[in-house]
């Protein structure tokens, strides 16, 4: 039997509506993703603008998310999702806005490095909703370390699969969605409205159906002074170390596993983001797919993942530890990205399915790992600050990605596929130092 109160109680009361806050966040993002391109060239930006765009929100979440995080770890992970799912909900309402506006170009550039594009009215207010989005946006990283605080060490790469997967949900069904409303009369606006929606949802849930996962922490030693304390035998104070309640950046660099696994996922999201800025480009200047057959292609790329994230991943944990799964994975994501240096689109559906299965494998094997790597009262400062490292990561491969899409074409995904590579070789490095993770969490 369970006892109530304990983790184990926690994670069966808390973990669905996790899941489900996680999914419908990323239904959203989901429904806007196939036709995002389509919406900035259609105010007169171009791939240079669109990368800029995404690396607007990246840039007020590197701001925000450490802050968002060390709230979450002093006043509760709920308080902290609300507050982020509320500035969501207003950046969609902004979002909106900007589609009732005229598209009147305020000035135009015509540059070989830069490319052609205008600057106009409605573009400026969706970089105004993209920033509002980027400071409330540590709702991943509060939701990583919610689940870490309610998860046992030993189901937490099944979890984080599950995590996973609730994210994929939301990128198979959101381009789906995207696809089919973005075909009626009202256009772009629909898929926009049903966004906006769907973010009212997860704020309810987080409302109705998501408990508090962390108590207040203590703020001094509880253990009184006393004249045993004073005459007795010298004893360390365990309360400096192990029971502090708040750790600094300086501390964090002392803790060379993190640190390491931090580089990680860095990397991850820079390969990442030269994909994401230069595919939605890619599909409409060389493949000449429209939105409809762009939202197909990521559905199937959310389906393949939730496969290898569902039961692959559940099966594949018992047997191999997640150093294992993080090399392996990282070895089939770098080969994936070679496939979209092609304008075969049964080559680039292979790239999707290898894409998939790497990253499936990779991606909950490292967050498991990093939640491992550090104490519970810690999770919500740690994911904060990876957060940030990996919103600095996607300022950096979203605005050198579309400027070098202009430059260089496809061959942008080669580059993707170096990066990612960069991290097969670093996951070898993980094999070596099993003990520190045991020595850092005393820290």
């Amino acid at each position: 039997m369970v006892e109530k109160g304990s983790k184990s109680h926690k994670a069966v009361i808390s973990l669905y509506p996790l899941l489900a806050v996680n999914f419908v966040g990323t239904l959203s993002l989901g429904i806007i993703l196939p036709f995002l391109i389509y919406l900035v060239t259609s105010f007169g930006g171009n791939s240079l603008i669109y990368g800029i765009l995404g690396a607007t929100y990246s840039a007020f979440q590197l701001i925000g998310a450490p802050l968002l995080g060390k709230w979450s770890d002093l006043y509760g992970r709920r308080k902290i999702l609300l507050l982020s799912q509320i500035g969501t909900i207003v950046s969609w309402l902004i979002f909106l806005f900007a589609l009732y506006l005229p598209v009147v170009a305020l000035f135009e550039i015509d540059s070989y490095l830069l490319g052609n594009f205008s600057l106009s009215l409605p573009l400026i207010i969706l970089f105004f909703a993209r920033v509002i989005d980027g400071l409330t946006g540590g709702n991943v990283s509060v939701a990583n370390a919610y689940l870490a605080d309610i998860t046992k060490e030993a189901n937490r790469s099944a979890n984080f699969g599950k995590m996973a997967i609730s994210s994929n949900l939301g990128y198979i069904i959101g381009p789906a969605m995207a696809g089919l409303l973005g075909a009626t009369e009202l256009g772009e606006k629909l898929p926009v409205l049903a966004a906006l929606l769907v973010s009212v949802i997860a704020t309810l849930i987080i409302i109705y159906m998501l408990p508090e996962s962390k108590a207040q922490p203590m703020e001094r030693d509880p253990e009184k002074l006393n004249i045993g304390k004073i005459l007795g035998p010298d004893q360390k104070e365990c309360f400096q170390l192990e029971c502090r309640d708040k750790i600094s950046l300086r501390d964090v660099l002392k803790m060379k596993r993190v640190v390491f696994l931090l580089l990680i996922y860095f990397f991850v999201f820079l390969g990442f983001n030269f994909f994401y800025v230069a595919f939605p480009v890619h599909a409409v200047q060389t493949l000449h797919w429209n939105m409809t057959f762009t939202g197909l292609f990521f559905s199937f790329m959310g389906t393949v993942m939730i496969l290898v994230q569902g039961p692959l991943l559940s099966f594949l944990t018992k047997k191999w530890r997640d150093q294992v799964l993080i090399s392996i994975g990282s070895f089939i994501l770098a080969l994936s990205f070679l496939f979209y240096n092609s304008s075969d689109s049964w080559l680039i559906y292979g790239g999707a399915l290898l894409l998939a299965l790497g990253n499936g494998l990779m991606w909950p094997s490292l967050l498991s790992l990093i939640s491992k790597s550090i104490l519970e009262k810690f999770q919500g400062t740690i994911q904060g600050y990876a957060s940030s490292l990996g919103s600095a990561a996607s300022i950096i491969g979203l605005l050198t990605g579309g400027l070098l899409y202009t430059l260089m074409g496809a061959g942008i995904f080669v580059l993707s596929a170096l990066v990612i590579f960069v991290i097969f070789l670093l996951s070898f490095l993980l094999f070596k130092d099993q003990n520190l993770a045991v020595q850092e969490k005393t820290v």
